[in-house]
């Protein structure tokens, strides 16, 4: 390979790599993002029934 081939390869790997790291970044902020709406909805659910799930029953 002659060196402008090898600048070419080099520069698109260099860009591939960013656009990747762009793109994990965008989803570890969706992430983040999700989490925090699912502590909130978790917040304001309603206090589960007292009487409800204190015992379970199986058969074998």
């Amino acid at each position: 390979m002659d060196i402008a081939a090898l600048s070419m390869a080099k520069s698109q790997a260099s860009l591939a790599q960013a656009a990747s790291l762009q793109v994990m970044s965008m989803t570890k902020d969706m992430a983040q993002q999700q989490g925090q709406q699912m502590a909130e909805m978790l917040k304001s659910a309603p206090a589960p029934h007292p009487n409800l799930g204190g015992s379970l029953d199986i058969s074998v």
